[in-house]
């Protein structure tokens, strides 16, 4: 946890989703289905890093095996994760879809005008809180004006009334975009995460305001 950025994240994700687990009440199987796989997650990320510092051990030059293991090991990271948001589709989005749905009424139906105005707010509002901080620039900082457009637009999928297949699709496209912030150097953790909540919290208050 002291040393791997990549673990906190995982520690992170993995306290949310108990939090929510526990909000929505999920049964006591789902729940144990839920923590073997935060486990499996986390082993998983353990024995990756585990496994390249042995090579970093034993050789500091490159070399195709080492590559190969590394690679693999990192692969069985991946697959993990994969599982865990299959996982994690099918234990909660049904749940949270029923609330959201519950609380947002009419929003279902909204006019694509909506969608826009609230793509509208989302871009303005992350412009106005960028130009508070000297000096002002777009690319990078806080929050992600990337990562807020594209969980918007996941939001307003959603809200419209997209099948649960396309709403997996753009949330999962909505992660990847936060991803390759982080991986390129642009954006935090923190800033991407808060222009998530800031992209999906104003298209979710435009929606109820403009479709009721």
């Amino acid at each position: 946890m002291r040393t791997q950025t990549t673990m906190r994240a995982h520690l992170l994700i993995a306290i949310l989703v108990l939090l929510a687990a526990t909000v929505l009440g999920v049964s006591r199987v789902e729940l144990g289905i839920v923590v073997l796989t935060i486990a499996l997650v986390m082993v998983a990320e353990m024995v990756n890093t585990a496994l390249e510092a042995v090579v970093d051990l034993i050789t500091e030059e490159y070399r195709p095996l080492a590559r190969t293991a590394k690679h693999v090991a990192a692969g069985a990271v991946l697959l993990a994760a994969a599982a865990s948001v299959v996982v994690g589709y099918l234990v909660f989005f049904y749940r949270v879809a029923a609330v959201v749905h519950g609380s947002l009424g009419r929003a279902v139906a909204a006019p694509p005008m909506v969608t826009l105005a609230a793509l509208v707010a989302v871009t303005v509002l992350v412009v106005l809180i960028k130009a508070g901080v000297t000096p002002f620039r777009i690319q990078g900082g806080f929050p992600s004006f990337h990562a807020a457009v594209a969980f918007a637009l996941a939001t307003a999928i959603y809200l419209m009334g997209g099948s649960p297949a396309v709403t997996l699709l753009a949330l999962g496209l909505a992660v990847l975009v936060g991803q390759a912030r982080v991986e390129g150097g642009i954006h935090s953790w923190y800033e991407v995460m808060a222009g998530a909540a800031l992209g999906t919290l104003v298209t979710v208050a435009v929606f109820q305001a403009l479709a009721s």
